[in-house]
């Protein structure tokens, strides 16, 4: 089972990784174009620092939640690391159900809320005319990669005997 995890876990990673190479490079073309004409043709595209702000709304949604799934996040885990390895397999498992609840309360339900009543008012962005509940649909996508990476998480946690707890994570034991 954790095999088959693992292998759909690499797919989405694989699959969102190309995703945000694409948004960076448009991100980085639209910045260049931007400074472009404000400085060289003497006024900025009107359209240019919108799709900037979408896109690195975007970028850093769903490059957050590929940073969570392929254990790159940020984590004080310093403290943690002179427990016992019973104590830390039990934290870390506490912290994987505290992350699933707020990547489902917040990113799913509330960015799900955020979205549809964005849509209901028809609410639009000034310069691309785009629905905003497309712009917003970035956090529950990326609520909904957090839960299955977290899932997969707990699980390889759980599975795991809690004296190869670290090693299986590639961190040094001290």
């Amino acid at each position: 089972m954790l095999n088959i995890m693992l292998k759909v876990k690499n797919v989405l990673t694989r699959i969102l990784n190309l995703m945000l190479i694409v948004a960076v490079a448009a991100l980085v073309l639209d910045v260049v174009w931007g400074v472009f004409t404000r400085y060289v043709m003497g006024e900025q595209a009107q359209w240019s620092e919108e799709l900037a702000r979408f896109l690195l709304v975007w970028v850093s949604l769903i490059g957050g939640a590929v940073a969570f799934g392929t254990k790159g996040h940020l984590g004080v885990d310093y403290f943690v690391g002179k427990f016992d390895p019973e104590v830390r397999k039990f934290l870390a498992i506490a912290v994987h159900f505290i992350v699933l609840f707020f990547a489902v309360a917040i990113f799913i339900y509330g960015g799900s809320r955020v979205v549809a009543n964005s849509l209901a008012v028809e609410q639009t962005t000034p310069a691309l005319q785009w629905k905003m509940g497309l712009v917003y649909m970035a956090l529950p996508l990326s609520g909904i990669f957090m839960v299955i990476y977290t899932i997969e998480n707990l699980f390889e946690t759980w599975t795991t005997p809690a004296s190869e707890l670290h090693e299986a994570e590639g961190e040094e034991v001290d």
